[in-house]
């Protein structure tokens, strides 16, 4: 029993997941995967693969793992809409085996600027350049289309699956898993070791998954979720120094910034938006310590705007923080001070109720008469007072507090 548990063990395909920006996170799990692989005695490895590309040191890192694994490497596009572009096409130009579903494309991997500043021509050039001379090599090695991979660089060209497959850009079209290893069974690859037939026809498959440390990672490097991060920190630091000794909040925003920060060191940030949304929350912060009643709650939303806009420097669209989401920031931030001011003027006008000033315009009955010259008692909210006034007001007269002078009560005659 146990022989034929070793047996099943050797004899399966591992499977791994790409879906999303190729970042950090996402290259260490592949490089894990691969690994993986070549432990367990897998026959082969399948990356399924479905990204509008990501971070050319990602990249880069593993396609130098699948280039020099002892396994077989299959990069799979699918499901049926995915895409594979940007470095998604360097990946799958990489594989050992390259196969797409039918409805998925592949193309468009013109190098862009991380940061999104828009280069000088000679430094574009030598951009440009390396990425050609890095595909050309990639492609010629696996036999590939080159001119094509040439032009998905230079000039952002994309293909269908159907096309692809004619152009020699990948090696055959599966409509799903089992589809693709009854086709891929038999084939031979070359891999550094030698020269390997893989058989996969009717083997089981082993998905290997993300371990939580890549997943958190990989999720916190999405740009909206890293700006949510951001507002949610800033948020957390503002109630902290308006509630003093609460450390809930300061502490979930002090988490909070940190997370932000280290998704920022793989995003391309412009640090002017940064500036600009970090300027917007000392104008809030101020505005909680120091009420100004409109000025510099104004300035915030107006800085918070702007640098959100700002804050991600690339034009790549898988690299925008979602609109909805900046919106939503800074319409909930604009309704919570709008709300805040409201508060404060309501209390402005609203009359005092405690102290001198809660005193004046109250009614009390005098209890001893008040003379010009001399004081009186007054009856007022149920305690005995010493007033005086600059009329005769006899006893059991009803008067108004005008005024209070210490603990004595300026008052007059109430007009029947």
């Amino acid at each position: 029993m146990s022989i034929f548990l070793l047996l099943l063990l050797l004899n399966h395909i591992d499977v791994a997941e790409l879906s999303g920006i190729v970042q950090p996170a996402s290259a260490d799990y592949i490089v894990r995967a691969i690994k993986e692989a070549e432990k367990d005695g897998a026959e082969c490895l399948i990356i399924k693969l479905d990204t509008p590309g990501g971070l050319d040191d990602a990249m880069r890192k593993i396609i130098k793992s699948i280039l020099n694994a002892s396994v077989p490497v299959i990069v799979y596009i699918h499901p049926s809409g995915a895409r594979c572009a940007s470095a998604g096409v360097f990946i799958t130009l990489a594989s050992h085996i390259a196969a797409m579903t039918p409805g998925t494309n592949i193309g468009a991997a013109h190098p862009v600027a991380v940061g999104g500043q828009k280069m000088e021509k000679a430094m574009q050039d030598k951009v440009v350049n390396d990425a050609v001379a890095y595909i050309k090599s990639i492609t010629k090695e696996k036999g590939r289309n080159v001119k094509w991979a040439e032009k998905a660089v230079r000039k952002s060209v994309s293909a269908t699956a159907e096309e692809a497959l004619k152009l020699n850009v990948i090696d055959l079209m599966a409509k799903d898993l089992p589809d693709l290893l009854n086709k891929i069974d038999g084939d031979t690859v070359k891999l550094t070791s030698g020269v390997k037939v893989i058989h996969t026809k009717g083997q089981e498959t082993k998905e290997i998954s993300w371990t939580f440390r890549e997943n958190f990672f990989s999720k916190i490097a999405n740009p909206t979720l890293a700006y949510m991060l951001l507002i949610l920190g800033f948020y957390g630091i503002i109630l902290e120094f308006s509630h003093p000794g609460a450390i809930l909040p300061g502490v979930f925003g002090g988490i909070s910034l940190i997370l932000a920060f280290y998704s920022f060191q793989i995003l391309p940030i412009n640090y002017a938006g940064v500036g600009l949304i970090i300027l917007a929350f000392i104008l809030f912060i101020m505005e909680a310590l120091t009420p100004t009643y409109g000025p510099l709650a104004i300035g915030g939303i107006i800085s918070l705007s702007l640098g959100s806009l700002m804050l991600i420097g690339s034009p790549a669209p898988f690299l925008q923080i979602s609109r909805p989401a900046i919106i939503m920031v800074v319409v909930v931030t604009a309704s919570f001070f709008v709300f805040a001011m409201a508060m404060v003027f309501r209390a402005m006008r609203k009359k005092p109720t405690t102290g001198k000033k809660g005193l004046i315009g109250e009614i009390g009955e005098v209890k001893d008469q008040i003379e010009p010259e001399k004081e009186g008692r007054v009856f007022l909210l149920g305690e005995w007072w010493r007033a005086e006034a600059d009329e005769i007001i006899k006893i059991d007269e009803k008067v108004k507090v005008i005024e209070v002078n210490r603990l004595v009560l300026r008052v007059k005659k109430l007009k029947k």
